[in-house]
C-alpha cells in the first residue's frame, strides 16, 4: 500500500502542488480543494505547525561589541535561534513557499517596504509567532496534541463529480 496518495500526478508535479496547498493553508488559514488534497494536505500541515510548536521559543539573547565609522564602541543585543529552532526554520523554508505580504490600502511603497524589511520568510514567521504558541496553549488546556486542521464538506464538483471540501485550521 502507498504511504502517500498519487493525486493522478507525477512526482514533481504532486511535490509542487502539496507545498503549493500547504503554503497557502498555512498563509491564508482556509483553502477550497478535492477531498483527497485536503486529506493530503493536513497531515503535512500538522507536521509544521507541530515543529513550529516545540520551537518557537527556543531563542537566546546575544550582545554584541563594534565599532562604528567614528571608532566608538558600540554594543547592541540581538536574539538569535538556538540550533534547534534554527533547524526547524530551515526545514520549513526548504518545504514551503514564500508568500510576500500584502500592501495595505493606506500604506505607500516606502511604509511597505520599512514595515516588511525585517520579514524575509512571512509563512514562517507566522507559523512561529501566531501558531506556535496558539496551539501549544490548546494543547496544554485539552491535555492532547495534533488535529489542527478541520475539513468540511461540500458536496460534489461540477464537471468531474470529485467532492471538494474546505480545509481550515482550528
Amino acid at each position: 500500500m502507498a504511504t502517500e496518495r498519487k493525486l493522478g500526478r507525477t512526482a514533481s508535479q504532486r511535490k509542487a502542488l502539496l507545498r503549493n496547498l500547504t503554503t497557502n493553508l498555512l498563509w491564508y488559514g482556509r483553502i477550497e480543494t478535492t477531498e483527497a488534497k485536503a486529506k493530503e494536505v493536513r497531515a503535512i500541515a500538522d507536521k509544521m505547525i507541530t515543529l513550529a510548536i516545540n520551537t518557537y521559543d527556543k531563542t537566546v539573547e546575544v550582545e554584541k561589541e563594534f565599532n562604528n565609522e567614528k571608532q566608538q564602541i558600540v554594543k547592541q543585543t540581538f536574539v538569535n535561534d538556538l540550533p534547534e529552532k534554527l533547524h526547524a526554520r530551515r526545514l520549513m523554508m526548504a518545504y514551503l513557499y514564500e508568500i510576500k505580504e500584502a500592501k495595505k490600502d493606506d500604506e505607500n511603497k516606502r511604509e511597505y517596504r520599512e514595515r516588511t524589511k525585517d520579514n524575509k520568510h512571512p509563512v514562517v514567521e507566522k507559523l512561529f509567532r501566531e501558531y506556535g504558541p496558539k496551539y501549544r496553549a490548546r494543547n496544554q488546556e485539552k491535555g492532547c496534541a495534533g488535529g489542527y486542521c478541520r475539513i468540511y464538506k461540500l458536496g460534489p464538483r461540477r464537471g468531474d463529480a470529485a467532492e471538494r471540501v474546505i480545509i481550515e485550521l482550528i
